[in-house]
């Protein structure tokens, strides 16, 4: 029996448009990352993988998929639930695209509409060791809405079937560990209403930082494959020593990891960044997509990609969040073997190197 095509509709169109106001905002979506979902008549309709939400309503990047045998698959621990490639409805899929690497759990996931995204704020505290007061504290003031909070797992199955757990209490809202949060409803103005009253209940000022030095930036970055970070933004991580200190301290979440890697470098007092890279030749080491220039800015690599680029500024909102002085629960080193060595991953990066580069 054929599928109901859901595109064309009044919701459908007022998901995408919610969609792409996610996706345009840095505190919320940076790059490829965040998805969202819609539901109906059995089959849903969710982000594609490697695509960014702000073009929701440009281009087609919805995947429709199958819900229920999904949800069985993932409930059986079979293998195809990790894609979710196998159960995309053929007929329906214009692209050819794969659906998100996160597809599992907005199957499981009860309600009609679901957003996932990487709110700063939200992973500013869902990184400190005692985010569970931090975030109790937060959203008890939203009496009315059901949420919960979700202990780290590597995206994809072993997340869903955390997430899976929690679905069965029909979450309004949750809070991923080290990675962002989720928000649902049973339509999509319920999901926008809701992410605003979130978003104001997370929200906290980013801390100030000192002068950036562009024209230092430039000297040291001269010869080299690395220029000064082109978002002003993003150069806060180099110019407090709090900022510093979080960022260089390990892994904070799941695209940091991806995206910029697991090393951060970091300039000598009047060190050139050609000499920073022949050093790390000379001993055999990697070259980090980041170099942090103290209390001047920040140099990323030329060969960052369009995602890399806007993840800087990514990791410059959730650390200048951080509240000075708290301890942080970083990603183990095993979860970063995860990260960089599963397929989904690397499929999604392959996706954005191709894609049209856009500065940070």
């Amino acid at each position: 029996m054929s599928k109901t095509d859901l595109r064309g509709t009044a919701p459908f169109k007022a998901f995408l448009r919610l969609s792409r106001e996610i996706g345009n905002d840095i505190l919320k979506t940076q790059g490829a990352g965040g998805n969202t979902s819609i539901k109906q008549d059995g089959v849903m309709w969710v982000k594609a993988s490697g695509t960014w939400l702000s073009k929701a309503e440009d281009q087609d990047i919805m995947v429709p998929v199958v819900v229920d045998p999904l949800v069985r698959a993932l409930r059986d621990s079979d293998p195809r639930a990790e894609k979710s490639t196998d159960f995309i409805v053929s007929e329906l899929n214009s692209t050819g695209l794969r659906p998100s690497i996160e597809t599992s759990f907005h199957a499981a996931l009860g309600s009609r509409v679901v957003a996932h995204y990487h709110c700063v704020n939200a992973i500013a505290l869902s990184v400190l060791e005692d985010r569970e007061e931090e975030l109790s504290a937060r959203m008890s003031l939203l009496t009315d809405l059901k949420w919960g909070m979700i202990p780290y797992r590597r995206p994809g199955t072993p997340l869903a079937r955390e997430i899976e757990k929690a679905a069965a209490s029909k979450p309004d809202v949750l809070i991923l560990f080290n990675h962002g949060i989720i928000v649902c409803g049973d339509s999509v103005e319920d999901v926008a209403a809701r992410i605003k009253r979130v978003t104001d209940a997370l929200t906290s000022e980013p801390r100030q930082s000192g002068g950036l030095d562009i024209e230092a930036l430039t000297t040291m970055a001269q010869g080299s494959n690395f220029h000064p970070a082109q978002d002003i933004r993003s150069h806060s991580i180099a110019l407090s020593e709090t900022n510093r200190s979080a960022a260089l301290g390990g892994s904070l979440y799941p695209d940091h990891v991806i995206f910029l890697g697991t090393e951060i470098g970091v300039l000598e007092d009047g060190q050139r960044a050609t000499d920073y890279e022949a050093a790390l030749t000379r001993e055999g080491r990697n070259i980090p997509k980041m170099i942090l220039v103290p209390d001047k800015g920040v140099l990323l690599s030329s060969a960052l990609t369009a995602g890399g680029e806007v993840m800087a500024r990514c990791l410059a909102e959730v650390v200048s969040r951080i509240p000075e002085g708290k301890a942080v629960a970083y990603l183990s080193k095993s979860d970063e073997h995860e990260l960089t060595h599963w397929e989904a991953e690397q499929y999604r990066q392959a996706l954005d190197r191709d894609s049209v580069r856009q500065p940070a």
